[in-house]
């Protein structure tokens, strides 16, 4: 017969059984080389990536830029657009011209005033003086317009313009033709 006594020694131990414990993973010393393989591969297949795309880049087809002189010319055709608006054209007018001088003979045209860059001008052989005299008047005259506030009439808008389209023609660069073979 059980005595109280040692049933009640039995009932804390009852109460002192655990759990199972889950098992210990035992490194094997070799994970790190799977971390190192999986890099590698990564690696590699970014350089690979990167080549694949280096080479489709070298071999995309460049489309050449336009030459100053074109450029010059689309941009006085798009101004007259704003003939109707005289301080609009004339600036439209003379950032073309400023712009083609300066991509054309490396004035630096559009960063100075019309005074500096007229005493830049004198100092060369690139345009002839009856040029530089008719660019000097083309410029003095845009500056009327966007400084002085004059509202010139069509007419001597589009003699602007033509002014400036006159010296886009004669300073354009000589293109060389081929001699054909015959």
């Amino acid at each position: 017969m059980i005595t109280n006594a040692t049933a009640q020694n039995a009932a804390p131990a009852a109460n002192d059984i655990r759990d199972i414990k889950p098992p210990i993973e035992i490194p094997n010393g070799w994970e790190w080389l799977w971390w190192v393989l999986a890099a590698l591969v990564i690696v590699i297949i970014a350089v690979i990536v990167w080549f694949w795309w280096r080479k489709r880049l070298a071999n995309a087809p460049v489309k050449p830029p336009l030459p100053a002189h074109v450029r010059a010319k689309q941009k006085l055709e798009e101004a007259l657009a704003l003939i109707a608006q005289p301080k609009p054209f004339v600036i439209a007018v003379s950032d073309a011209t400023r712009t083609y001088l300066e991509e054309r003979f490396n004035f630096h045209a559009p960063e100075r005033t019309t005074e500096e860059f007229l005493r830049e001008l004198g100092g060369t052989d690139l345009l002839a003086d009856g040029q530089k005299e008719s660019l000097g008047g083309f410029l003095e005259s845009c500056d009327l317009v966007k400084f002085a506030k004059y509202e010139p009439a069509e007419v001597e808008l589009r003699g602007l313009h033509n002014s400036a389209m006159r010296l886009v023609e004669e300073t354009k660069p000589v293109e060389v033709q081929s001699p054909e073979i015959k």
